[in-house]
């Protein structure tokens, strides 16, 4: 699950008195933020393998921290911790988490069972990535939906709002079709290349730093009508 994950986040941005888009934003990748930089950092460990999943060549291995169902709560807790401490109210600091703890259900879906509940077997996962056609069209019907809620329940706020919508919106469909086609690899190969985590941040970084932008344009809307851009 890549771009999927923001679904959650563009759910809850168009909620009263939620946190602002880019922030959940990075709640929604506060996981996988953690996991490439301990993958960096040598604590936790993935490697490519050719043939893993029809969809996917990562050999997700060693994520006992981060994508054990416990490490997401820590995860979680720790966001609403650090809401409280910047004095967040309560509204914002649980919507923020639960964006956080997200995260694991939705990698449920589509990893193989390389999730765990406390960093211990036994390994849980559904494993829809070896099922490209429907893994691809469940992560691309969860971001639709998602962005519809999104625009009909906010309104633009300044001028640039329907460049700011479509800049994030090709920016995520870019960053998913380069996943999608990244050519397998012949070998294995472990450890990996320090490029591949750092990708991927400067991947979830941009689409902050997007999503920040969309959110400055737009603000909740009350009642049902679909505002025009």
């Amino acid at each position: 699950m890549f771009i999927g994950h923001y679904a959650p986040a563009l759910l809850a941005a168009a909620l009263p008195r939620a946190p602002r888009l880019g922030t959940l934003f990075v709640a929604a990748q506060l996981v996988d933020f953690a996991f490439f930089t301990l993958a960096l950092l040598n604590i936790e460990h993935l490697r490519l393998v050719p043939g893993t999943t029809a969809q996917t060549s990562l050999d997700l291995y060693h994520m006992p921290y981060t994508h054990s169902l416990l490490g997401t709560v820590a995860f979680a807790a720790l966001w609403a911790a650090g809401a409280r401490l910047a004095g967040r109210p309560w509204r914002e600091t649980v919507i923020g988490a639960l964006v956080v703890l997200s995260h694991w259900p939705l990698d449920w879906l589509v990893h193989l069972p390389d999730l765990t509940i406390a960093g211990q077997p036994p390994r849980l996962g559904l494993g829809l990535w070896a099922d490209p056609l429907i893994a691809r069209m469940l992560e691309l019907t969860l971001i639709a939906a998602a962005f519809g809620w999104f625009v009909s329940r906010t309104r633009p706020m300044r001028r640039h709002s329907t460049l700011a919508l479509a800049a994030l919106a090709t920016a995520m469909l870019a960053a998913q079709v380069i996943d999608w086609s990244a050519a397998p690899p012949t070998r294995i190969i472990d450890p990996i290349h320090p490029s591949l985590p750092l990708t991927a941040l400067a991947a979830f970084a941009l689409l902050a730093l997007l999503a920040t932008w969309v959110g400055q344009t737009r603000s909740f809307a009350l009642g049902p009508r679909l505002w025009t851009l």
